[in-house]
């Protein structure tokens, strides 16, 4: 029995053939390596992220409000409070708006590219609020009937 004779020429091109498709599917690898992380990981992180926002949002406004409600005619209170020290593994950043007086005063909770909005519930008009702070410690809410 003969076996057919394979030449330099048929060698050679199999080795090209096996290179190109491999280095075909190394590139598409890598590309979806990259679209893996943003698709799977980065997205329902950002989502969770400003649903969490959102919360800690809300619970700030809340506290902020409740100061207002029982601050005094004439002088001052205070109240400690903690918030999570950071949201899907990274830290944030929460400040309210500064100077601004009317009935649209906000929370911005943000890290990123990733922000939410609350609007402090009705004392905008008669009271402004000013501050920033960040998840990690103890954060404090302070009145003074006399300003800052």
């Amino acid at each position: 029995m003969m076996r057919p004779h394979i030449t330099d020429e048929d060698g050679v091109s199999n080795m090209v053939e096996y290179m190109t498709i491999s280095g075909v599917l190394v590139v598409l690898l890598i590309l979806m390596t990259f679209a893996v992380n943003a698709i799977f990981m980065e997205g329902p992180s950002d989502r969770l992220a400003y649903h969490s926002f959102v919360d800690i949002g809300n619970g700030i406004s809340t506290r902020i409000v409740d100061v207002y409600v029982l601050a005094p005619d004439n002088g001052s209170i205070a109240t400690a409070f903690d918030i999570p020290d950071d949201v899907a593994g990274q830290g944030y950043q929460v400040s309210l708006d500064v100077g601004r007086l009317d009935s649209n005063q906000q929370v911005v909770v943000s890290r990123g590219d990733v922000m939410s909005r609350i609007s402090i519930a009705g004392i905008g008009a008669t009271m402004g609020v000013a501050g920033n702070t960040t998840g990690t410690g103890i954060n404090k809410i302070s009145y003074n009937s006399a300003g800052f």
